[in-house]
């Protein structure tokens, strides 16, 4: 049996039952939103700082190995707007955070800097490896928009993604809705997101629990994954 949490209450649940398509490892892949430089610096010129989502670095470095091991694919997503700004700022509309999210932060100082191509805000601070692969281009809130993440994962032969990273109650969630939406089985594992504060990030992923689909934690992913690759090569098939 595996734990789940369903608006904000742990329940058990059969990972060979009714949510099996969202725990079986063969038609799945992780994607790791916007853990990068941009957000994660602690530099305090970072242009958009996300500063809870440092504690999740490690720990999703962690759970990337451990699902490479089992033969599950890890793409990275992150923001990056064209260096002359006209995908935002220099357009002719710009994201709407930039105007609300300072209405609870105060000002934002470096924001006309972030994500811009060819900055160091764009390094990924996880770790990438080789066999991974990376989507460049989100440049607003969901990484399937306007990026070839959805082309890739179809090319992948996946049906079931998991997505970590930051923000829960922003980029995670928007993407979520998306996934949805795209006919995916979308896991989050609510060790490996960080929202805004602790009360968005719980109203995120109960959202997501009632609605888009299974929050869990990741070692009962890769306790699933691993049970169900036992005596399997534990990779994607078309």
């Amino acid at each position: 049996m595996t734990t789940i949490t369903v608006h904000g209450t742990q329940r058990t649940a059969d990972p060979q039952g009714p949510l099996r398509d969202w725990f079986d490892p063969t038609h799945t892949a992780i994607v790791s939103i916007d853990m990068h430089e941009g957000h994660l610096s602690e530099d305090p010129a970072c242009p958009c700082p996300a500063p809870r989502g440092r504690a999740i670095v490690g720990p999703i470095d962690d759970f990337h190995r451990a699902a490479r091991a089992l033969g599950i694919p890890v793409v990275h997503v992150r923001s990056e707007l064209r260096a002359s700004g006209i995908d935002d700022v220099g357009g002719t509309s710009d994201s709407a955070w930039r105007t609300t999210f300072p209405q609870h932060v105060g000002p934002i100082p470096g924001a006309a800097d972030h994500a811009l191509a060819g900055s160091r805000w764009t390094r990924f601070v996880t770790e990438v490896e080789p066999q991974d692969e990376v989507v460049t281009g989100k440049k607003r809130l969901s990484a399937f928009y306007p990026t070839d993440l959805d082309f890739l994962l179809r090319q992948m032969g996946v049906r079931a993604v998991v997505l970590d990273g930051i923000m829960a109650d922003c980029c995670v969630l928007n993407s979520a809705f998306d996934a949805s939406n795209l006919g995916y089985r979308v896991s989050v594992p609510s060790d490996l997101v960080r929202g805004t504060d602790e009360g968005l990030e719980r109203a995120a992923l109960s959202m997501v629990s009632l609605h888009l689909g299974v929050v869990t934690e990741s070692a009962e992913l890769l306790a699933a994954w691993t049970s169900a690759t036992v005596g399997s090569p534990g990779h994607l098939t078309a």
